[in-house]
C-alpha cells in the first residue's frame, strides 16, 4: 500500500497569505497545499474554517495569524489562546476516518516581515505597517494588492528572482522567535520559519 498523501490547509487572514502559500505549491511537490482565508478576520470565523477543514479530512491545519494592533489587544490575545486551547491536541475520530493536527503560527506586525526577511534580518519596532513595507521595498518592489500578487506569477519565485532566499527567510524568523524568547519582546518576529520547517518534513 502506497504512502498516504498529506494534505495540508493554510489558513491566513486574507489574499496576502493566499497568494504566498499558493506560490509555495511548486516547492513543496510532496504536498497538497490548499491556502484559504476566511471572508471575515475574526477568530470566530477562522475557527468556523478550521472546523469546515477537520471535516473535509485535511491531516494538517495551519492557522498565520497577524498580531498588529488587533491582534494584540487583550480581548483578541485571550480568544487567540481559547481557540489554540480548544485546537492543542489532535482531532481523531477513527470511525471517521479523521487525524488532523491543527497548529498557529504568529507573525507581528503581518506576513510581509517574512517577506523582508527573504532578503535581511531585522528586529526594528514597527507602529504601523507602512514603514514595513517601505523597508520592504527598499529590497524588491513590493504591492499589496491583488493585481500584484497576480502580476509576479507566484510571490515566493518574484522574491527569489530579486535577490531573496527562502532558506533565509526562515533562518531569519528563527532568529526572530528565538530573540524574542530570550528577551521577551513582543514585535518584530515570525513563527513562519517554523511552519517552513515543517512542510519540508512532512
Amino acid at each position: 500500500m502506497g504512502k498516504l498523501r498529506q494534505t495540508t490547509l493554510i489558513l491566513g487572514e486574507g489574499p496576502t497569505e493566499f497568494f504566498y502559500f499558493k506560490s509555495l505549491c511548486d516547492v513543496f511537490k510532496h504536498l497538497t497545499i490548499k491556502p484559504d482565508y476566511p471572508k471575515h478576520t475574526n477568530i470566530k470565523e477562522l475557527d468556523a474554517k478550521i472546523a469546515e477543514g477537520v471535516a473535509m479530512g485535511y491531516s494538517h491545519i495551519f492557522c498565520i495569524i497577524d498580531m498588529d494592533d488587533e491582534g494584540t489587544r487583550s480581548q483578541s490575545v485571550l480568544n487567540i489562546k481559547k481557540l489554540k486551547a480548544k485546537y492543542a491536541k489532535p482531532i481523531n475520530k477513527p470511525k471517521k476516518g479523521i487525524y488532523c493536527k491543527v497548529e498557529f503560527f504568529e507573525t507581528y506586525r503581518c506576513t510581509e516581515l517574512f517577506f523582508l526577511y527573504y532578503f535581511r534580518y531585522t528586529s526594528r519596532p514597527y507602529d504601523e505597517q507602512e514603514p514595513l513595507l517601505k523597508d520592504l521595498n527598499q529590497c524588491v518592489e513590493y504591492r499589496k494588492t491583488i493585481d500584484f500578487f497576480i502580476k509576479t506569477k507566484g510571490l515566493h519565485g518574484y522574491f527569489e528572482r530579486n535577490g531573496g532566499y527562502l532558506e533565509k527567510a526562515v533562518s531569519n524568523a528563527n532568529r526572530s522567535m528565538d530573540e524574542k524568547l530570550q528577551s521577551g519582546r513582543n514585535y518584530t518576529y515570525s513563527g513562519l520559519g517554523k511552519l517552513i520547517r515543517i512542510l519540508k518534513n512532512l
